[in-house]
């Protein structure tokens, strides 16, 4: 068993997220908090994040706004590996489920260092555990709702000591046929399902030897829902295939890492979903990533990390584009006395169709007392032109230079036995900032980097549990951000950003009955021309615990979940609320 205890350090795979976020604030979304909103991880975090979403219809695309950036400044990282798209730069929040991760972390603030592009705003963590301890553990859960919403979600985790694996499956459909609220018409274009599959195995070759292999399997039938003003009859279907295999050596004062990924983003749209017209496209991306970690002493640790990247591409509305990309990063991690650690790190891409910059990032964290913590952190970023900024036909534009951009943060923690609270401020400064803008010389739109944008603002978090007793617990969580943005070239907020965004979920939990409440303010949110009202949406749900003393168990809940979408009346768009009822059922043995 020694060798199992060993490999506690590297049951993630994600292991810069442990070890070097000492001075970031770091968000763990566990299982408890999970389970309490749909499959969707857009939904996850809309309620329990501050990060805002941009979401055309429920179910449909959906695009994250953290810190006043945008979606393409967002990355979202699976099991260590950065998978935004190579197409459009952006993850679609809608196409990730929520139920296949051990865990789901959201890290604030620039991370191009560790990450690589996109990581400018924040990043976005999806991981798989291993666990090889003895065990062999499985749920079933099954989902009914309205607009004829069904969900079936099959999850098994296993291990015998040499061996551990754990498998999932999730299934979403729906007609997602909602009221148009004041008229008599329905959303008769927005019917969904997805399919996600997970497959995730570890092997322990020797006391200092582990194999993991992760792989995922997403596929989307998606009709995109219309609007008053704008009826729809098209539909948009996508795949997402990824896969690593990652071989971990462990000696006496080292770790090593190789990683061999695969990732396969594919997509066809079709106009008129009735005919078999469509454009597509589709990207590979092949990647080779070493990691390696030295411990000079138990408060030195030296990381070296390289990666090579191979990217093809093929579509309609583009050529086929190829791309070489290597970089190369250094990481110094110190922790000089007790009450102070500190991380500093660099790196540089080499990238064939364009020079990128070298960028840099350091954190410290300080322990002024036993209960408040001070943090900082500051980095350069970037992210780099994407093969529809570059290529795409129509509007493509080869003279793009990729964004640079700049961050600090200061953060302060204070832990109580009872109580949790943080606050942030944040400063983001993006030069050559990409956007897609009408070219009045062509008639199309094309990227263009314009001068500057900046971002800043605080995050204010609070946490509070209860025992009463052994059998009564209640749980509180709050958020709220303030976020000011400005194009600086036009003197002028930047679109889809809320000023204010505010979260709040009470729970309450007595023996095997539990029960929660979820509220989401959303602020005033400036659009092309107009303005978009603020809106609250707020959840309750209530569950109930069959056979919990047996090994098999089941539960029962019962949520009811304000859906919003958005519809145009007259001009102006507004909040369009739906109530959505959800029974669950779910099994674990």
């Amino acid at each position: 068993m020694d060798s199992i205890q060993r490999l506690d350090e590297i049951v993630l795979s994600d292991i810069k997220l442990k070890h070097y976020a000492n001075g970031y604030k770091l968000k763990v979304l566990n299982d408890s908090i999970l389970k309490k909103n749909n499959v969707s991880l857009t939904d996850v975090l809309r309620f329990n994040t501050n990060i805002y979403f941009k979401e055309n219809g429920y179910g449909m695309v959906s695009s994250p706004s953290f810190r006043g950036t945008n979606a393409s400044q967002t990355a979202v990282i699976w099991n260590g590996i950065n998978i935004n798209s190579q197409l459009n730069g952006q993850v679609d929040f809608n196409t990730v489920s929520s139920s296949n991760y051990s865990n789901i972390a959201i890290r604030s603030g620039g991370g191009s260092v560790q990450y690589g592009s996109g990581a400018i705003g924040g990043t976005v963590h999806l991981s798989n555990q291993l666990d090889f301890s003895e065990h062999f553990e499985n749920k079933v859960q099954l989902g009914l709702g309205s607009f004829n919403t069904k969900n079936v979600t099959y999850n098994s985790t296993f291990g015998n000591g040499s061996w551990s694996g754990n498998f999932g499956i999730a299934f979403l459909d729906s007609d997602n046929d909602y009221k148009f609220l004041g008229t008599d018409r329905r959303n008769e274009n927005g019917a969904f399902n997805n399919l996600d599959v997970n497959l995730n195995l570890g092997y322990i070759v020797s006391d200092r030897d582990v194999l993991k292999l992760y792989h995922q399997n997403f596929r989307s039938n998606r009709e995109f829902s219309s609007t008053l003003l704008a009826p729809s009859n098209s539909k948009y279907e996508s795949e997402d295939y990824r896969s690593m295999l990652e071989w971990t050596r462990i000696g006496s004062n080292f770790t090593s890492s190789l990683k061999a990924v695969h990732l396969l983003e594919q997509f066809k749209f079709f106009e008129n979903k009735d005919l078999d017209n469509f454009s597509k496209g589709k990207a590979n991306t092949w990647l080779i990533k070493y990691h390696y970690k030295h411990h000079f002493s138990n408060n030195l640790i030296l990381s070296a990390i390289s990666d090579y990247s191979y990217i093809t591409s093929v579509g309609n509305s583009f050529s086929n584009p190829r791309r070489n990309a290597f970089s190369a990063t250094v990481i110094l991690d110190h922790r000089p006395f007790e009450k102070l650690q500190y991380t500093l790190s660099l790196r540089k891409d080499i990238i064939s169709d364009f020079e990128s910059p070298i960028v840099f990032s350091g954190d410290l964290s300080y322990n002024v007392s036993k209960s408040y913590t001070l943090k900082f952190n500051a980095s350069k970023n970037f992210r780099v032109p994407t093969f529809n900024d570059l290529y795409w036909t129509p509007g493509g534009n080869l003279e793009l230079e990729p964004e640079d951009s700049f961050q600090f943060d200061l953060g302060h923690e204070l832990k109580f036995k009872t109580v949790a609270f943080r606050l942030n401020t944040f400063y983001i400064e993006t030069s050559d900032l990409i956007q897609w803008r009408p070219n009045n010389n062509t008639g199309y739109w094309s990227p263009v980097n314009i001068a500057n944008a900046k971002h800043y603002g605080l995050e204010f978090e609070l946490d509070v549990t209860k025992k009463i007793n052994e059998d009564h617990s209640l749980f509180l969580s709050t958020l709220y951000s303030y976020t000011e943005t400005e194009d600086v070239e036009k003197q002028q907020r930047l679109f889809y950003v809320p000023l204010h965004k505010a979260n709040m979920s009470l729970s309450y939990s007595y023996k095997v009955f539990s029960a929660f409440y979820q509220h989401l303010y959303n602020g005033e949110v400036d659009i092309i021309g107009n303005t978009l009202k603020g809106f609250d949406i707020g959840n309750l749900g209530v569950s109930y615990k069959l056979n919990s003393n047996a090994k098999t168990n089941y539960t029962v809940d019962f949520r009811i979940n304000n859906v919003y979408n958005t519809y145009y009346e007259n001009v102006a768009l507004r909040p369009m609320p739906n109530r959505n009822f959800n029974i669950r059922l779910t099994l674990k043995f």
